[in-house]
């Protein structure tokens, strides 16, 4: 229901009850479980796939004649280890970290608490209490812990690295660094590196993606079918959340669904607007499944009550010949600036707020590469050559400067020997407009 935000909400002791009453016995209310899917997620081989995930680091360390790397970004952790803890918390407040020495152990170092976690990891050679040293945890003692900190980590590199001294590290405020340098190290940035590694996808991960695709699809469809006048736009979006999270997944990296003359520009986030009859409704799941890994595709449906008028159409139709013709230009061994050249061409009423990029990399989340439009090589392009196994999303947003409504597609496909799959089974278009 849409609430007046000017008026404070306050429930009455009736509606308590009755939310008190409900909560114990109404098992309808919660997202429906799909057991498939949860069968199909716990059949993936986690140990091959740490295993490869790994390897994949040991690699680019060997290629980079780097003597070991410390990871602190949680979706760097994530993939090195399969372990995550306090998700999002760490995200901003790092405070768990792992060592890899090139030729040597896997030390995790977790809050003393929570090692239970990640004890089962077969990959995992020790685990040590973290010295986590962000203000809010150390307090005034901030300089003495990132000291014993760092000295911890010189020592692992003593050990393990021998004579290299060369230490790859992702994220590291600058008094961190600064003491890393003075034990010796020379410092060297981590992300181009596990970027590399991350992004050719083993069977296993495939696998992941397959299963957090389908969790994605039926949350889509769900959302389909609750789209009627007077739904708003957190109640819509609140359906892909939970049943992700009912089949196991995690997290979405954004909020992005829009109705209306709000779907003109992209890149807001949803709100408590009421969606009306005949109003295009557009989202980007942007959604973490089971396993942690993204499932990244866009659709655009007009709510029903209303004919889909000939615009609307129209940017349905112009935007759906984006997606398809660039989705059928990707093989291995096309360069990004040939991809960039050969592109479907905006027409010029839609360049100003067309989508940043035709397509990026996938993964844990959003990786490496981001491919520019040729128009913008100049500014922020860079060349590349897509490879087999590799999982990108293919983008495109159409709407006119100042025009009512827009159109968000995106559609997530992994590369392949004969050229580009489709991972989702959702229609690019509903069939029904």
């Amino acid at each position: 229901m849409h609430t007046d935000s000017r008026v404070p909400f306050e429930p009455t002791a009736e509606a308590n009850l009755r939310f008190r009453s409900d909560a114990s016995v109404t098992d309808h209310t919660l997202p429906p479980v799909d057991q498939a899917l949860l069968s199909a997620q716990a059949a993936i081989d986690r140990k091959a796939l740490r295993h490869y995930r790994l390897e994949r680091i040991r690699q680019q360390l060997r290629e980079s004649d780097y003597g070991g790397i410390l990871l602190a970004d949680p979706i760097n952790i994530r993939y090195a280890t399969d372990t995550n803890n306090l998700g999002l918390w760490v995200m901003h407040s790092p405070s768990r970290y792992v060592f890899i020495a090139t030729d040597g152990p896997v030390v995790l170092f977790e809050f003393s608490s929570s090692r239970h976690n990640s004890e089962h990891v077969e990959t995992i050679d020790e685990i040590r209490p973290a010295i986590p040293w962000v203000y809010f945890l150390a307090g005034p003692r901030v300089e003495e812990k990132a000291r014993q900190w760092a000295q911890e980590v010189a020592a692992l590199m003593d050990r393990f690295s021998g004579h290299n001294r060369r230490l790859a590290v992702d994220r590291c405020d600058p008094w961190g660094a600064e003491k890393l340098k003075a034990s010796g190290l020379e410092l060297f940035d981590a992300q181009p590196l596990m970027e590399q590694a991350r992004v050719i996808k083993s069977a296993e991960e495939i696998a992941s993606h397959r299963v957090s695709m389908a969790v994605c699809d039926l949350a889509i469809a769900r959302m389909r079918a609750s789209l009627v006048p007077g739904v708003t736009e957190n109640q819509l979006w609140s359906i892909l959340h939970g049943t992700n999270v009912a089949q196991g997944g995690e997290w979405a990296e954004s909020r992005l669904l829009n109705s209306g003359p709000r779907t003109n520009p992209w890149f807001q986030d949803a709100t408590d607007k009421v969606i009306e009859a005949g109003e295009m409704v557009c989202f980007d799941t942007d959604m973490v499944g089971p396993g942690g890994y993204l499932s990244d595709i866009s659709r655009s449906f007009v709510c029903p009550g209303k004919p889909v008028t000939g615009q609307q159409r129209q940017l349905l139709d112009i935007a759906t010949q984006q997606i398809n013709h660039n989705v059928d230009l990707l093989r291995p061994g096309l360069s990004f600036r040939e991809f960039a050249e050969r592109c479907w061409p905006v027409p010029r009423q839609y360049e100003h707020n067309r989508y940043m990029m035709m397509l990026h990399g996938v993964g844990l989340v959003d990786e490496y590469p981001s491919v520019a439009y040729a128009v913008d090589f100049a500014e922020w392009g860079y060349d590349g050559v897509f490879e087999e196994n590799m999982v990108v999303s293919v983008e495109s947003f159409i709407g006119e400067q100042g025009g009512r409504e827009g159109v968000k597609l995106e559609e997530q496909v992994l590369i392949t020997a004969r050229g580009a799959v489709k991972l989702s089974r959702t229609p690019l278009v509903d069939g029904e407009r």
